[in-house]
C-alpha cells in the first residue's frame, strides 16, 4: 500500500461515518453546509451544487475555523454539520480530517464527490457541458 492509499485509510477511519449524496443533501436541507473545495476549473466544467460554499483547498482551514478572523461568515460554530465535497471523494476525506482537528466535530465528507451527487440527480447549477 502507498503512503498516500494508508493515509486516506487512517483518515476515513477516523471520519467513521461519511455520507452519501442523498444524506449530504439532507445535511444541506436540515441547515449544514456543504463545501465544494474543488478548483474553478472543475466547477466550470461541471457545475455547482446550489447553496454550497465555495471554498478551494488551500483556504479551507482560514475559512471554515470559526475562531479565525478569516473565516467565511458561514462558518459560525464547533457544531456546525460541514460536508466537504471534492471530485470524487478523496482529498474530502483529508480535508474533512482537518476540519475535525480545529475542532469541527460533525465535519464530513460526500462520498464519491461531486461526480456522485451529479451521478444521483441531484440539483446542479452553472453546468457548462462538454
Amino acid at each position: 500500500m502507498s503512503a498516500i492509499d494508508a493515509l486516506l485509510a487512517d483518515a476515513r477511519r477516523q471520519l467513521g461515518r461519511r455520507v452519501d449524496p442523498e444524506k449530504a443533501a439532507a445535511v444541506q436541507q436540515a441547515g449544514g453546509l456543504l463545501v465544494d473545495i474543488r478548483y474553478a476549473e472543475l466547477r466550470d466544467r461541471d457545475g455547482t451544487i446550489p447553496g454550497a460554499l465555495i471554498v478551494e483547498r488551500n483556504e479551507l482551514e482560514w475559512r471554515l475555523d470559526p475562531t479565525s478572523a478569516h473565516r467565511a461568515p458561514e462558518a459560525t460554530h464547533h457544531d456546525l454539520p460541514v460536508v466537504v465535497i471534492c471530485n470524487e471523494g478523496y482529498a474530502s476525506s483529508l480535508a474533512a480530517l482537518s476540519l475535525r482537528h480545529l475542532g469541527l466535530h460533525q465535519a464530513t465528507d460526500l462520498t464519491g464527490g461531486f461526480q456522485a451527487w451529479r451521478a444521483a440527480g441531484l440539483p446542479v447549477g452553472g453546468e457548462n457541458p462538454r
